[in-house]
């Protein structure tokens, strides 16, 4: 009789062993099909843009304390991929949470500069247009420095148009390592 007990309790766990077996392979398929049909952005999806300064305007002449800005490949690590430009500005087209990220660089900047311009010289990034949708969205002072760097994430909207603008009359660096722009979107 006991022998007959053990045989039951054999088949018992028997059964339970390959329906634990069937259920993670049930699993483990799930996530082969999971991998397989997960969507990847497409290169139209992106919505990037890292940008130089336009070298056609006028710098030594400014006028604007906005600076103009231009992207495309051939100017070498420059691209739009979704935003547009707008007269030199940053237009966005798809509603979401960005990365912006800045450094400007200024030319000739010695110390005398440093201690009398540069103490109070501005970089502001902010939302230019629509008019009813305009804010600051970052501050950069340059205190005793010839350089400000900066990023941040903040939500923007379709439309939204992005001004740079600099402390007249400094002039910012033109070479694309030391003076740049761009965002990135990272979330809806």
């Amino acid at each position: 009789m006991a022998e007959n007990g053990s045989v039951f309790a054999v088949r018992h766990r028997s059964r339970w062993l390959i329906w634990c077996v069937i259920f993670q392979l049930f699993l483990f398929g799930l996530e082969i099909y999971n991998f397989c049909n997960r969507r990847t952005l497409q290169p139209s999806e992106w919505d990037i843009a890292e940008l130089q300064l336009n070298h056609t305007d006028e710098m030594g002449l400014r006028q604007d304390p906005r600076l103009h800005w231009q992207g495309h490949p051939a100017l070498g690590r420059s691209f739009l991929h979704g935003p547009k430009l707008d007269n030199g500005q940053l237009r966005i087209h798809r509603d979401g949470i960005y990365r912006l990220h800045i450094q400007v660089t200024l030319t000739n900047c010695s110390s005398f500069m440093k201690n009398t311009m540069s103490r109070r010289a501005t970089v502001a990034v902010g939302i230019c247009s629509p008019a009813t949708h305009s804010i600051s969205l970052l501050r950069l002072n340059f205190h005793l420095s010839c350089i400000v760097a900066s990023q941040r994430l903040t939500p923007l909207a379709h439309g939204d148009t992005l001004c740079v603008n600099l402390t007249l009359p400094l002039l910012p660096s033109q070479n694309a390592d030391e003076t740049f722009f761009g965002v990135q979107w990272v979330h809806p």
